[in-house]
């Protein structure tokens, strides 16, 4: 079941709310009560279309057994922005891009989600209004220019406006993770964090050549048994080892909630043109459930380091 947080509208700030869903719709709390079909990854993958009068919620998540010790996230789930911010004055093109979110993320962490009773928290709002991935103090917190992009809405923000963003969107997201791994402990479980990602085929013109990579900051033994159990597959795939970015980005979602807490935890990065669609999340995610369970086996790679 999923439960749907719900961002206050504008400037005004509210407690998050919630509302209840079973497998095949989700009600918007906050809202008239309207009922939605649940998302296909086509819908996904589509732009929110500016002028909706639907409010936004910053998270979603998605009920699991806590006693497996496993929680998704998923920090650039999709490319919605708020009906206050318009497109950020972007034209939809650039909503469709890798600027605006993680393609094919969302649709592959609830089908690991389902396969592994886990539970998952989703980020629901664009990495262009304000990224979760980023420290609250990083300098890319608010993005005013995206592989080549201008973004016209985040151009003249002030602190007020930095702030309100950081209120109503990327703080009750982390909040949504911090519960996650509260409710997994008190369950009696060491918590283990995986954060599910996706990059673009080719950067600058260069093709990257990994299909999968797995980025970790200090504490590398999921990674590195992931790395591993991936490598063997007989597909012949292409493993990075912290590409193709490096986990050690101090502020981000996995260090704040999991380097600094000593918790197991990785980055899986998929390559976009490989779950790009329905038959491409399906594939990632049948891999991706039989070397999980095999790798999180092991209580050596899941127990809490003390720090």
């Amino acid at each position: 079941m999923d439960r749907i947080g719900d961002a206050a509208k504008g400037q005004n700030l509210g407690r998050p709310a919630f509302a209840r869903a079973n497998a095949t719709a989700v009600t918007l709390a906050g809202t008239s009560g309207r009922v939605y079909s649940a998302p296909m990854l086509d819908d996904l993958m589509a732009v929110s279309a500016p002028g909706s009068s639907e409010p936004i919620p910053p998270f979603i998540e998605i009920e699991g057994n806590r006693r497996l010790g496993l929680l998704l996230i998923c920090d650039h789930a999709r490319n919605s922005l708020p009906e206050s911010y318009g497109s950020l004055g972007l034209p939809p093109s650039e909503l469709k891009r890798h600027i605006a979110y993680d393609i094919g993320a969302e649709a592959l962490t609830r089908a690991l989600a389902a396969r592994l009773s886990a539970p998952a928290v989703l980020s629901t709002f664009s990495r262009l209004l304000i990224d979760p991935n980023r420290g609250e103090d990083d300098p890319t917190l608010i993005m005013q220019l995206s592989d080549g992009a201008v973004i016209p809405g985040n151009a003249r923000i002030d602190q007020t406006e930095r702030r309100a963003r950081i209120e109503l969107f990327y703080r009750p997201y982390h909040d949504a993770i911090a519960r996650g791994i509260q409710a997994i402990t008190a369950a009696g479980r060491a918590p283990v964090v995986i954060s599910v990602h996706s990059f673009t085929p080719n950067w600058k013109g260069v093709p990257r050549p990994w299909h999968v990579g797995l980025l970790w900051g200090r504490d590398d033994r999921l990674s590195r048994a992931l790395v591993a159990a991936l490598r063997a597959e007989p597909a012949g795939l292409v493993v990075g080892e912290n590409e193709p970015y490096s986990g050690a980005l101090a502020g981000d979602t996995i260090d704040t909630h999991c380097i600094r807490n000593g918790l197991s935890h990785t980055l899986i990065e998929i390559r976009q043109d490989l779950i790009s669609d329905n038959d491409g999340v399906a594939q990632w995610a049948d891999r991706l459930e039989s070397v999980l369970r095999r790798v999180l086996s092991d209580s050596a790679i899941t127990e809490r380091i003390s720090r």
